[in-house]
Parts: structure tokens; sequence; C-alpha cells
């Protein structure tokens, strides 16, 4: 069984073959000198990372957007307004991971929850969730650091989505919410039935529009990579990122947090950091941070709530990274 899903993580998804090629490519074109040098190195892993990204990604938007063909906002509504408390917020982060959004494009979405009159609870949970986690990010994350991390990736990260957002609930700063968010019109559409056709339409659509949207964040992502994977010393990058320095966490979030960036645009740096000796908890904690707290993203958040609910949401949300990544640091020996 392991000898199985050890080649469905390496050959399949890490496309273990692929970066063998390119090597062996770039070999035949200019030579054994340049291709084991750190221009050919850095090649290799750019043509290898950017064509496995592109082909995963292409292939997994597909299936989500698929899946999602089904919970278009209106259902993904009267869905959630069946549910309660932790069990409503805990459907609304589940929810969140069929959403292949950045931050800011949940954002409306966000509004007419919101307007439908979901819970603070429900909102934030879905918030939190849905540019951190979803089904593209736990293959590609399965790719690289295999299913054990990928899974645990994504229940810590529905527990923070759930977590931030019963905390917002229940102290009530869900009600710093601007007023202009509950004015408009709650127009409660009529939920059209799609046949198997026009569902894998909207799913080659969505293929379509999310690689535009991701394609210069993951050549910028690679392109980090690759310099992180042969020009930056190891042991510089251990010694600063490393699990042994207790202020690893700390740097990444607070390097993380301002950078705006799809989470398939992080995944070709956090490779290059794993592999460079980074603590598993500092790269996951850095990945966290991109997706959720990028300034871009907080900006547009400024826009439907109020000050107080802004800097209470970085504030959960930050410490809930902080100690995921501190605790993964700690028993991160489990999983690699």
């Amino acid at each position: 069984m392991s000898d199985v899903l050890g080649f469905i993580t390496n050959e399949i998804l890490a496309m273990k073959w692929l970066n063998r090629l390119v090597g062996e490519l770039l070999n035949f074109l200019f030579g054994s000198e340049f291709a084991g040098g750190k221009w050919g190195l850095s090649l290799q892993f750019f043509i290898y990372d950017f064509i496995k990204i592109g082909i995963l990604l292409c292939v997994l938007i597909f299936i989500v957007s698929y899946i999602q063909s089904f919970f278009p906002p209106e259902r993904t509504k009267k869905i959630l307004g069946k549910f309660k408390g932790v069990r409503a917020n805990t459907i609304g982060a589940l929810l969140g991971t069929l959403t292949p959004f950045c931050s800011c494009s949940s954002i409306p979405i966000f509004i007419g929850f919101t307007r439908a009159g979901l819970s603070s609870g429900v909102t934030f949970s879905f918030l939190i969730s849905s540019p951190l986690v979803d089904l593209g990010a736990l293959i590609l994350l399965a790719s690289i650091f295999g299913f054990e991390v990928a899974i645990a990736y994504v229940i810590v990260g529905l527990v923070l989505a759930v977590l931030g957002g019963s905390i917002i609930e229940v102290s009530g700063l869900g009600n710093y919410i601007e007023g202009f968010v509950f004015d408009g019109a709650n127009v409660d559409l009529e939920v059209e039935s799609l046949t198997t056709k026009e569902r894998m339409t909207y799913a080659l659509d969505q293929v379509k529009d999310t690689y535009k949207k991701v394609f210069w964040y993951i050549v910028i992502g690679v392109g980090f990579g690759s310099l992180i994977h042969n020009w930056i010393p190891g042991a510089w990058i251990e010694s600063v990122l490393g699990k042994d320095n207790p202020f690893s966490v700390l740097i990444a979030v607070l390097v993380g947090a301002p950078i705006y960036a799809d989470i398939f645009g992080t995944i070709p740096i956090a490779e290059a950091l794993f592999n460079k000796g980074a603590g598993l908890g500092t790269i996951l904690a850095f990945m966290m941070s991109v997706t959720t707290l990028s300034i871009p993203s907080l900006i547009m958040l400024k826009r439907v709530v109020k000050t107080k609910l802004l800097v209470w949401f970085i504030v959960i949300v930050m410490i809930g990274i902080i100690i995921i990544g501190y605790l993964f640091n700690f028993i991160g020996y489990i999983f690699i």
C-alpha cells in the first residue's frame, strides 16, 4: 500500500518523471557542465515546476469548478441558513473550500451572505477558509509534502476558520460591519438546473479565467523558488527559518502578510524553502499569512467592516497562524 501511495505522490502528483526529463533535455541541449551548474539547475526547477503546477492547477480547477456548479451562491445561502452555531460555522468553512477564489474575490460573496442574514460566525468562517484552503491546494501540497502534511494543513486551516468565525460571533465583533452592507436588496434568485454539458462548459470557463488570474503569481512564485533552490545557501535559510530558530514563525508571518499572492504562487516558494531546511510549521505559517492577511485584501475588507472588527480579525487570524506554525514545528517530525 505504501508503495502505491509513494508512486501516486512521486510520479503522478509530483511528476518526478518530468523533472528527470527536463534535466536530461537540458543536459542534451547544453551539456553536463551547464545542466549541473546553478544556472542549469535553476532553469530545470523553473521549467519543471511551471509545467507541473500548470497541469495540476488546470485539472484540479476543472474538478473543483464542476463540483462548485452544484453550489451557486443562492443554493449556498440556503444551505447555510439551515444551520446554527458552531455547526453552521463549520459548514461555512467547508463551503469555503469549494470556492477557488483569492481573498479579494471572496469579499463580494461575504457581502451577499451578510445581506442574506447569515450570522457573522458563518460569514467569517467562510471568509477565512475560502482563500486559505481548497481542494486544489490539498493536491498540490500532497505533491510536494505528501498526503499527511496536505491533510493536516487542510484540517488546521478549517479549525482556524471555524474558531476565528466563532470568536468574532460570540464576542459581538461581528456587529461592526458597515451599514451599507445591509442596505442593498437581497435578491433571492431561483437556482438554475444545469445539464452535464453546461456544467462542463462552466468548469472549462473557470479553468481559463482562473489560470489567467494566477498565471503571473505562478511565474513569480516559481521564479523565487528557483532562486531560493539554487542561489541562497541552505545554511542561511535554516538559521533564519529553521525550526530551531524561536523567531522563525514570527518572521515568516511578518514577511508573508504584506505579500499578495494566490496559494498556488506560494507553493513553489514553500517547496524551495522546505528543500533548504526551513521548518514545516514556518512554511505553513508563511503560506497562511500570504493568503489570508495580504494588504490588498485587508484594504478591500476595510471597505465593508469597521476598524475595530478589522483589527481584531487581523489579531485573531495572526495569532491562530502563529500557534499553528509553532505547533507544526514542534510535531513536524510526525509527518516528515
